[in-house]
């Protein structure tokens, strides 16, 4: 279904004028009538039937005026056919008979502009709710924070993530005919475009995994590619709501961390990791610093040491500079051999 803009109907001043203009006539039509059978003429009834009709007949052209605030959208249906939308700040007039649809708007989600203080007063309630229950549809960009969802990445370990989605509406009859309930329908297709991309990554940098589905191994991982996660999320979800009449401007990561029955493993895991890497480090450096003593001690000539008394003087060297605690030196007094 294509959106039809009402354009033409932003004139409800000039009908309220016309119509308070109508109801006086008719108030005054009934009075004259009234003035006219208390004069036993019979005119005077025809006066105030006419009266009374014109009354009625402003009564109910009274409900096709219409207040729109900015970003605010109404869509109109006429005894069951969409007949066009309003959008735009302005004061309109539109068929009386003419019935605004929201399906969503009711539905309370745990988003901007659905979300109340808990401090707010009762009558602050009361308001928010008849707000809520209205017809109007908001055009403003709106965030959407689903709840965190256990999902197991791509081995296997478990992972609660959450993520917080940018969008607004751009088609308002499509989300308002084309889905039952555009937030539900948003809500849920968040969920299921979040599920299908965390299963393509691990949490951490892991070997032979890809993620781009090229068949090649690559770096991708959710806590050291989250632009590029989100990016994909976002993507994911815009496929899946084009059909609503909405647009997806962003997708963040709001929360990621292991589960928590294998935080605590995981957890153990790093800190292992950690400490390979720097042993591996301080490995490394303890190597380089006794190859440079033997270099030095040889272009000095300061001393001549034979393999045996080399390897001793490696295996002291890596010792001390290799331990985790301080060495308590021992001075040799006498001869070497």
């Amino acid at each position: 279904m294509k959106e039809i803009l009402l354009s033409n109907h932003k004139h409800g001043m000039l009908a309220l004028v016309l119509i308070l203009l109508l109801e006086a006539a008719a108030v005054g039509g009934i009075v004259w009538g009234i003035i006219l059978l208390n004069s036993g003429i019979d005119l005077g009834g025809v006066y105030l039937a006419g009266g009374i009709v014109t009354l009625i007949v402003g009564l109910f052209l009274l409900p096709g005026l219409t207040v729109l605030k900015p970003q605010e959208a109404l869509v109109l249906t006429l005894f069951g056919q969409y007949t066009g939308t309003l959008k735009g700040a302005g004061f309109y007039y539109v068929n009386p008979f003419s019935t605004a649809v929201n399906p969503a708007a009711k539905t309370r989600l745990n988003q901007s502009g659905d979300v109340s203080s808990p401090s707010n007063s009762a009558q602050q309630n009361a308001a928010a709710a008849a707000e809520a229950a209205g017809k109007r549809l908001s055009l403003k960009i709106m965030t959407l924070n689903n709840s965190r969802q256990k999902i197991n990445d791509c081995l296997g370990n478990p992972v609660d993530i959450g993520i917080a989605v940018t969008w607004r509406i751009v088609d308002t009859a499509k989300a308002v005919f084309h889905v039952d309930n555009y937030k539900e329908f948003l809500s849920l297709q968040c969920d299921s475009a979040l599920r299908n991309i965390v299963r393509l990554y691990p949490y951490d940098v892991a070997p032979n995994v890809d993620t781009t589905g090229d068949g090649v191994a690559d770096d991708g991982s959710l806590r050291g590619s989250s632009e590029i996660v989100a990016g994909r999320i976002r993507d994911e979800i815009q496929q899946r709501v084009g059909e609503a009449g909405i647009e997806i401007i962003e997708a963040r990561i709001t929360y990621l961390a292991y589960a928590t029955e294998i935080a605590a493993v995981m957890l153990q895991r790093q800190q292992a990791s950690a400490i390979v890497d720097a042993r591996k480090m301080i490995v490394d450096g303890a190597v380089g610093m006794v190859e440079m003593a033997l270099e030095r001690l040889n272009e000095g000539n300061m001393v001549t040491l034979d393999e045996e008394r080399k390897a001793a003087m490696v295996s002291n060297l890596l010792v001390v500079l290799c331990g985790n605690h301080d060495v308590q030196p021992v001075v040799n007094s006498g001869s070497l051999y």
